[in-house]
């Protein structure tokens, strides 16, 4: 028989349970177009900042999956430790520390829409 907690980590995931981060605005209104170039700028930048290339990759990976499901997958399978359910906090298995903006994890409520 095994105990209600190692049951329940199987059930999450084998970790803490991630969700999508809460509502939050952009210093000032941006466009879709604004918000890509950011993404891309910190993903092209983050692994210069210490941590292992392979887990920069997997957490952009688990930030533009299409379901929590599919990141929580992403997350585990690379060994990742979650500090922040939102992913903001994330830690590997060597200790290495790594930090995600609210902008490469989901939209500002003042988000420009484009036509």
């Amino acid at each position: 028989m095994g105990c209600i907690k190692s049951s329940q980590a199987k059930q999450d995931g084998g970790g803490r349970r991630i969700r999508k981060p809460k509502p939050w605005n952009h210093t000032e209104p941006i466009t879709r177009t604004q918000l890509d170039q950011m993404r891309e700028e910190f993903w092209d930048t983050a692994p210069y900042y210490g941590g292992s290339r392979e887990i920069w990759d997997a957490l952009r990976a688990a930030a533009e999956a299409d379901d929590l499901r599919h990141a929580r997958a992403i997350i585990d399978g690379a060994g990742i430790i979650v500090e922040s359910a939102d992913l903001t906090t994330c830690y590997d298995e060597r200790g290495a520390k790594y930090e995600l903006p609210n902008y490469v994890l989901s939209e500002p409520a003042n988000l420009i829409r484009e036509s």
